[in-house]
Order: C-alpha cells, then sequence, then structure tokens
C-alpha cells in the first residue's frame, strides 16, 4: 500500500496542492469517536456490484484523538465491539454504531514503543481465536507476526522463514484463524513481477510461535487486486477483502469480495476464488482494508467493512454494514474470471 501512495505522492510533487495531507492538529489523547451518516445511493445505480450482499448503511468516522485512522485491520470481539487496528501499531475498540447502548470507545497501542518493534509499526493483519482471549497481529515492515493478550499486551513474536522473502512493503497483509485451529496468511504482494493473479499464501497449523513450518501455497484472486483482510463465515468458507489503486491523481480506490473454501487448499497448490462484490463508484468507497463478520438475523450474517484513511485530506475511514444469506453465495470454486475496467480519469 506504501508503494501506492508513494506513486500518488510523485504525481503531487509535479502539482503541488491538488493532493495534500491534512493539517496536523495539536496532540489529543480524547476518548471520543463520531459517526456521520452517509447517504447511500439508489438501488438502481448499485445494480449488480454487490451480488447478494445488501447495504445496509455506511458511516463517516472521525475522532480528535491523535492516534485515529490508517485502520488496517478489523476484528469482532467476544464482547461484541470492534477492534481496528492501524498501520502505525495503534488500536481503537468501539461499538457497532447501531448499537442501542454505546460502550465508550477507547484507544491504545499495540506495543510498538517496545524496542523491538521499533522499526516494525507497520500492522496490516489481525486475527484472534474464537475465545477472544489471544490476538496476532501481521507485520509488514518485517514480515513478522506478534502474539498479544485480550488488552493488546504483547506476548511474543516470530519471523517466520517461509515469510522472510515477501518483500519489505508487500508483506502479511491478510490473516485469519479458522474454526478448525489452522491460520492463513496471505502475502500483499503478486508471486512474480510480471504476475498479477497469484499470491503466496501459508496455512499454519495454529499459534504461528509454535507451530511446526507452515503449508506452502498459491492464492489466485482477480487481476490486478491485492488482498487486504479476510473473514470466515459459518459455513467454513471464507472472504477475503480485495483493492488496488484505481488512479492516482486524485487518489481513488477500487474493491473486491471475493470467496474461498480453505478446504480446497493443498501443499503447492492454487486455492482458487470467486468474486462476490465488487465495491466501486457509484457506491461510496475508500481504501478498504478491513473485514469482520458478524451474526446477523434469519440465517443471515453482517459484513463490516472499514477504510484507511491514509491520513490524507482526499481520503475517508469510512465502515460499511452489508447482510448476507451465505446460502447465497456462490460455490468458491466455480471460477469466475473477471478483468478490472480501465481506469478512469475522472
Amino acid at each position: 500500500m506504501r508503494r501506492l501512495i508513494a506513486l500518488a505522492l510523485l504525481i503531487v510533487a509535479l502539482a503541488p496542492g491538488t493532493w495534500l495531507r491534512e493539517t496536523l492538529p495539536l496532540p489529543s489523547s480524547a476518548q471520543s469517536l463520531h459517526f456521520m451518516p452517509v447517504k447511500l445511493p439508489d438501488t438502481a445505480k448499485i445494480g449488480s456490484r454487490l451480488g447478494a450482499f445488501r447495504l445496509e448503511s455506511v458511516w463517516h468516522l472521525t475522532s480528535p484523538n491523535s492516534d485515529f485512522g490508517g485502520y488496517s485491520a478489523l476484528l469482532h470481539m467476544a464482547d461484541g465491539r470492534f477492534l481496528a487496528i492501524s498501520d502505525r501499531g495503534y488500536w481503537l475498540r468501539f461499538s457497532p454504531p447501531d448499537t442501542r447502548f454505546q460502550a465508550p470507545p477507547r484507544f491504545g497501542s499495540t506495543g510498538n514503543d517496545n524496542p523491538l518493534l521499533k522499526a516494525d509499526r507497520d500492522s496490516e493483519s489481525a486475527t484472534r481465536n474464537p475465545r477472544g482471549d489471544t490476538i496476532w497481529i501481521g507485520w509488514e515492515s518485517s514480515n513478522a507476526i506478534t502474539r498479544h493478550d485480550a488488552d493488546l499486551h504483547l506476548e511474543g513474536r516470530v519471523k517466520p522463514p517461509a515469510m522472510r522473502d515477501w518483500g519489505g512493503n508487500t508483506g502479511p497483509e491478510a490473516m485469519a484463524m479458522l474454526a478448525d485451529g489452522r491460520m492463513l496468511v496471505l502475502c500483499e504482494g503478486y508471486d512474480g513481477t510480471f504476475e498479477n493473479r497469484h499470491h503466496r499464501a501459508l496455512a499454519f497449523i495454529g499459534d504461528p510461535l509454535t507451530s511446526p513450518p507452515p503449508m506452502k501455497f498459491t492464492f489466485e484472486g482477480p487481476e490486478g487486486f491485492m488482498p487486504t483482510d479476510m473473514a470466515q463465515l459459518p459455513d467454513g468458507r471464507v472472504l477475503v477483502l480485495m483493492r488496488r489503486l484505481l488512479w492516482p491523481f486524485p487518489i481513488r480506490f477500487d474493491g473486491r469480495i471475493v470467496i474461498v473454501d480453505p478446504a480446497e487448499i493443498r501443499r503447492g497448490g492454487v486455492l482458487r476464488s470467486r468474486v462476490v462484490a465488487r465495491l466501486e463508484s457509484p457506491l461510496p468507497v475508500d481504501n478498504f482494508e478491513g473485514i469482520a463478520i458478524t451474526p446477523g438475523a434469519g440465517g443471515q450474517v453482517n459484513v463490516w467493512i472499514i477504510s484507511d484513511d491514509n491520513n490524507a485530506a482526499t481520503q475517508r475511514t469510512l465502515l460499511w454494514k452489508m447482510a448476507v444469506d451465505p446460502a447465497k453465495l456462490p460455490d468458491a470454486r466455480k471460477k469466475a474470471r473477471e478483468k478490472p475496467p480501465r481506469p478512469s480519469a475522472s
């Protein structure tokens, strides 16, 4: 992601004043969070972009807290609140905005003041065990994984040899602990210089800090998109959130949600995905990097996604809520190839 932003900044250097970083406010530790509803486009304009998903609400999140923003992972915790983790190593706990009784938001640090993590502040992925008393975080700059307790206190750290050559800006971008105890980790970068579909992937047998060497496989996504997060459905399948830079000036993004079946993972094999939702204009889109699933009504689940605003004046921290019946999602094994639309200058 940082590489994409660097490209946008290069263009800005040639045309100053058109894409600006937000004015830095005075340092604040205010424990407050605001949700501003975003108007949704007409159903007719959405068309088939969301497939079986129904977009229920979108909120623009803001806060005076200096640690707010840049969220790259989203977890639904056992107490019903969300845990969002930023690419600067900070976290935010908050209640869903449509919850009747709102617990006060809490801001904190994952431990990036620890000397071990001084150069490892780019946390890009996170997952937890079913009880929610253990949390794992993936660090892109060092291709490391840390383990934390429920209060985000650091318990341990590992740099898996299988992730050693994942790159400094294209490391463990998506991570999920499955119901069967396996942990999946996806590399953001493509598996080759001229590759734009395949990503290196690992399946650990349990905790990466204590498990034997992981199984290596390849994750195949839609052309031109990179994985940013993933979450498991009640039926065992996994939704993978993906993103690409659509146009760097002004900076705009395009997103996809794809579905995969972990039962299809084979050592050295290719795990194929199927696109189930296209997150694109006229929908209110931004740099979506976090996804979480919560129980819904009548056999449905709620799918939540959050965006990384990159602390840029032209971007927002958006939170989406969608509802979907997993039984209406297509079979992940029936491959549906998709060629992304051409970037638009508009």
